[in-house]
This record gives structure tokens, sequence and C-alpha cells, in this order.
């Protein structure tokens, strides 16, 4: 069973919107949080939240299934002057991971830069839309048109592993935190554990 945590840390959220990231949210079966067990200040609802919803329940199960998903987002450019159509373009990404021991192993994923639309309606927010860059020979054509006169940050953000590897386990830290998962590190396929 998959479950879909409907909830984020604002603080960290905001945080790191400040610094060009989105908080990541994700799903886990194996230590599958209880809404009581989650901290009291993630309740309320940001496009970050829409972001979230969005690459765990549409683009992490098109990869090999782990017992959680979390995101891992770096914001290039928003665009919020419309709340119909709030423009977040970023260099997304996703990975399952399965806990073993106090490690999550990495099961799948992978990258998803593009543009994301999001509407916001009451106090809620939902992804209308998502300009992704294409694959193969597609990719830097369809990144050139989808981030515009945003390209070479885009392209400096996404070449820049050491600063991508150091979000992710900010991340990774602030999900494991808030869902109270006894992990402390975590392992891509054939690299050293990381702790983050």
């Amino acid at each position: 069973m998959k479950i879909h945590c409907k909830t984020i840390l604002i603080a960290a959220t905001l945080a790191l919107c400040g610094n060009a990231t989105i908080s990541c949210n994700g799903n886990n079966e194996a230590a599958k949080p209880q809404a009581e067990n989650i901290d009291a200040e993630a309740v309320a609802e940001t496009y970050a939240t829409a972001i979230e919803r969005y690459l765990t329940e549409e683009i992490a199960p098109n990869y090999a299934k782990g017992e959680v998903s979390i995101p891992s987002c770096t914001i290039v450019s928003t665009e919020e002057s419309d709340s119909n159509n709030i423009k977040v373009w970023g260099d997304f990404w996703v990975f399952n991971y399965n806990l073993s021991g106090d490690t999550l192993t990495t099961v799948s994923g992978g990258s998803h830069p593009g543009l994301m639309h999001i509407r916001k309606a009451a106090n809620h927010f939902e992804v209308m839309a998502f300009d992704a860059v294409e694959d193969g020979s597609s990719y830097l054509p369809s990144a050139k048109r989808i981030f515009g006169d945003k390209f070479d940050a885009w392209q400096k953000i996404s070449s820049d592993e050491k600063k991508r590897e150091e979000v992710r386990a900010q991340f990774i830290s602030k999900y494991v935190k808030a869902h109270h998962i006894p992990a402390t590190m975590y392992q891509d396929y054939g690299w050293d554990a990381v702790k983050f």
C-alpha cells in the first residue's frame, strides 16, 4: 500500500525557497507516519506542496517502487503574478528508497527539469501542467525553449553535482525528521553511504 503525505515542513520550505530550493515530500509504507506524529508546522499548503505532490504522485510511480519517495528540487526562477498560473522553473529530481537499517538505499529515480504551472484555488495549490525538458537529441533545444532567458542559470545549477547532492541530503534529512524515520544516511548503488 502506498500512502501520500499531504503535509510539508513550512519552516523548511520557506528557508529552502529563500536559498532557491523547494521542500520535499514522499511516500513511506515501512515507516508510515501518523498524522499526530507530523510536526505541527507541517500543515499549511503552498505551491511547494503542489510540486511535491506532483513529483511523488505523477513522476515517482514511473520508476521502480521504493518504500519512500523523496523529491529533491532546486528552483531556477518563479513568476507569481498570476495565482491561476504560478510558474516555477526548476531542476526537479525524485528518488525512491528502501530503508535498510539506518540507511535509505536508492532504488530508482531521475532528473526532471522544466517548468511547473501551478494554480491556487482558495488554500489549495495544484500543478496544472508540467513542461518537461525532453530526452535525447531534444534535450538541449527543449531546455532552451522552456528556460528561455533562464537557461544559463539552469545550466549552472544542473551541472553542479556537489551542490545538488548537498541539497538532496538536506531534503532527505528534513523528510526523515518530519516522519520519524530511523535513517541517518542514504546510499546510491555502487557508492559509499552519505550521512545527512
